[in-house]
């Protein structure tokens, strides 16, 4: 046994499971570039956690064990980096333009959308917190990107992880069906199509599905969205600081809360985005910048799948969903009602 486990620390197996995380990586953003696939809303990401469950449950416990020290790499300091990254992707300028309105609208939706996953998911449905603080990050802010982010801080499972991301998948593709079909009924509903897409990117939760579904409404429309949605983005690095600060509360109770850590993944955030507003790269490495974030993600995804079996997913239940579906309900009326104001 020993022996064994000094195998699988070897450097060897650490770069087969790296590199296994990037072939699927590789693969995942490949296929999101197919024409079939362009404008489904699963982008890179979602393929390459589905890549990464087919292959992983279809191989041996010996191979996962061999595997699971660069598994583990890519699901931590590489999961970090691309999370820093992202910050890339947004700028102040962005922020100011589509003012104060937007900016409200996502942060009280964040915080009720995490209010009512924390409590309907711990007291009502009896679901570990872990797995209900994720489903509400993963509804609240950015889908998968920022599940993946909560889970360092609350030490999710690989089957807690999986579960939230599939629930963003699921209702968030519901939602990137329904809204360009409902801006067609009625593309005024919120004032103007600006407001309609105010709306869609405040509420829907992966940023492909809000890019899908700008894309099937009028430009105008598509560009509030996309907006809106890295606002959420961008709350992503307080949100984060704030879940750190209520977990180090709870976790000790009565008396004054240990000083929260800033992660260095949250610092890079908010560099990158300042780099990104006040020192832009040359657009080409902007460009590579960003691909190399897309595959750094896709690569944590890849080994998140890889490492979650299914049968931990269906022991999950219709718990989950229940949550997910009431989360997604929330934020399309409560969204609907802010963006009327």
């Amino acid at each position: 046994m020993l022996a064994l486990s000094r195998i699988e620390r070897s450097p060897l197996f650490l770069l087969a499971g790296v590199g296994t995380s990037f072939l699927l990586a590789g693969l995942a953003l490949w296929l999101s570039n197919y024409p079939a696939l362009q404008g489904t809303g699963f982008g890179a990401l979602t393929l390459a956690m589905l890549l990464g469950l087919l292959a992983g449950n279809l191989t041996s416990e010996r191979i996962h064990g061999l595997l699971g020290a660069g598994l583990q790499f890519c699901k931590q300091p590489v999961l970090r980096f691309g999370v820093a990254l992202y910050g890339l992707r947004l700028t102040v300028q962005q922020v100011q333009a589509l003012g104060v309105q937007a900016f409200v609208i996502d942060a009280v939706l964040i915080l009720s959308t995490m209010g009512l996953a924390i409590w309907m998911g711990t007291r009502v449905l009896r679901l570990e917190l872990e797995t209900a603080i994720l489903i509400g990050a993963g509804h609240a802010i950015c889908g998968a990107a920022a599940i993946l982010a909560s889970a360092g801080l609350v030490k999710g499972r690989n089957d807690q992880v999986a579960v939230a991301i599939a629930c963003v998948v699921l209702f968030g593709t519901l939602g990137m069906l329904l809204y360009p079909w409902l801006f067609t009924l009625m593309p005024t509903l919120f004032g103007d199509s600006h407001g309609f897409g105010v709306f869609a990117g405040a509420t829907l939760h992966e940023v492909a599905q809000v890019v899908a579904a700008g894309q099937a409404m009028d430009p105008q429309a598509a560009e509030a969205a996309v907006v809106a949605k890295l606002i959420r983005v961008l709350l992503l690095a307080p949100f984060l600081l704030g879940l750190g600060f209520w977990l180090a509360r709870r976790s000790a109770p009565g008396r004054a809360a240990a000083p929260v850590k800033v992660p260095l993944f949250v610092i890079g955030f908010v560099a990158c985005m300042l780099l990104n507003s006040w020192l832009p790269l040359p657009e080409a490495m902007h460009q590579t910048m960003i691909g190399l974030d897309d595959l750094l993600l896709a690569a944590a995804m890849g080994a998140l799948g890889f490492s979650t079996r299914l049968a931990d997913l269906c022991n999950a239940g219709i718990k989950p969903l229940l949550l997910a579906f009431v989360l997604t309900t929330q934020l399309i009326i409560l969204g609907g009602a802010l963006s009327l104001i």
